[in-house]
């Protein structure tokens, strides 16, 4: 089925080749747009992180019908343990047994072997590296030109603002806004890793005061590693420390804990700052929208910042399919989308900030998750590991098929 407009098919312009961009293409050439990407960076090198794709976006992923197989790229989540800083165990979260009743894996995945999955199923779309945009106008007949750094103008019929936290697109729909720092820095890393404490398919998460530790398998003997650490923003912004200071952050932790960090080469750890911006009621406007952390930025405490990316995609591409006004069926995606993601970004900040509990506050975030009616657990965590896709009409193609 195809998209046209005026006797061809509409044209749609993608800005960024992240996570978000990269599925927003596959979905929109399924749907019958002509798709372009362009992407600021000079060549697309992930960061050395994972990302735990979760069954709600590897369920949106496969109703793309593209063949996105990622279970054979990393590992599949089997158990979710959190744990005491000295490994004493505050409760095991019942994901598996939420996956086996949705029949759709969560899969932990390197950042860099997801977007090359990614891009493997969007070969043949057009890509632009070094393609910074710097601002977009929209054309009184409708359709949209984007101006890039150098002076060169691309036209389309549609512009999709997908180039994440700093966007461009968003700044120019919404003006400049203030970023809301969380209070503390996230150190990275991808490293091979084994230890008998630690099995295949495993998440472990440690709580202590104003810290925390994450190890999640990758699949291949590769561990990818977190750990957190209230700080002021002034420091975390601008972090030049060591891993030294991870060590000390960590001393005393469980040995698999600490074994981590001593092993990973000191050139392999990324610091983050952890920050978010107020929710953004109007994503669009016009032949304009946003998409993942351009327009919803979150939190990572849930671990749904690219699903709820892929997931945006994906309904963006079934809103568009067969659209004849593209405009209302931008209209149609955000609004499908913005409850959602409203929710995930609210529910992100207030799970990470008790989550970073130090003095008084531990004790009782520990005894909260401990003591939680196991039956609200299973209620809260399945509905955001479940992906439906939205009730949109499909209208009849006209033209030729694609």
């Amino acid at each position: 089925m195809s998209t046209e407009k005026n006797g061809r098919r509409p044209k749609a312009l993608v800005i960024g080749a992240g996570i978000g961009g990269l599925t927003a293409a596959i979905a929109l050439r399924e749907a019958g747009l002509d798709v372009e990407i362009h992407e600021r960076a000079g060549q697309l090198r992930a960061a050395g992180s994972g990302l735990s794709v979760m069954s709600n976006a590897v369920g949106a992923l496969r109703s793309l019908g593209v063949g996105i197989d990622l279970e054979s790229r990393g590992t599949t989540l089997d158990s979710y343990h959190v744990r005491t800083a000295r490994g004493r165990l505050i409760r095991e979260f019942p994901f598996p047994e939420i996956i086996e009743r949705l029949g759709v894996p969560s899969v932990l995945i390197t950042r860099s072997d997801l977007q090359q999955a990614l891009l493997e199923a969007a070969e043949g779309i057009p890509l632009t590296l070094g393609s910074a945009a710097s601002g977009f106008e929209t054309e009184p007949t409708g359709g949209v030109r984007v101006t890039f750094e150098d002076g060169r103008v691309e036209r389309g019929d549609l512009l999709i603002g997908a180039d994440g936290f700093h966007s461009v697109v968003r700044r120019q729909l919404a003006g400049r806004e203030p970023s809301q720092d969380s209070g503390y820095i996230c150190w990275l890393a991808v490293v091979p890793y084994s230890h008998p404490r630690f099995a295949p398919g495993s998440v472990i998460h440690y709580w202590g005061s104003g810290r925390r530790f994450g190890l999640v398998d990758m699949g291949g003997g590769r561990l990818y590693w977190w750990g957190t650490k209230n700080m002021p923003a002034e420091r975390s912004h601008d972090w030049k420390g060591a891993k030294e200071e991870i060590l000390r952050t960590y001393a005393g932790w469980a040995d698999e804990v600490v074994h981590a960090i001593e092993v990973t080469p000191e050139e392999s750890v990324i610091a983050v700052p952890s920050r978010d911006r107020p929710f953004l009621e109007r994503w669009g406007s016009g032949p304009v929208t946003l998409l993942g952390d351009a327009a919803h930025p979150m939190l990572t405490s849930l671990g749904q910042g690219s699903c709820m990316a892929i997931e945006d995609a994906v309904v963006l591409g079934r809103a568009l399919r067969g659209a004849e006004d593209l405009p209302r069926a931008l209209r149609r995606y955000e609004d499908e989308r913005r409850e959602r993601t409203r929710a995930l970004v609210a529910a992100s900040r207030g799970i990470s900030d008790f989550e970073q509990s130090e003095g008084l506050r531990r004790p009782v975030r520990d005894a909260y998750f401990r003591f939680m009616p196991r039956a609200k657990l299973v209620r809260t965590l399945e509905s955001s590991l479940t992906f439906t896709p939205p009730p949109f009409r499909t209208p009849p193609a006209t033209g030729v098929a694609a």
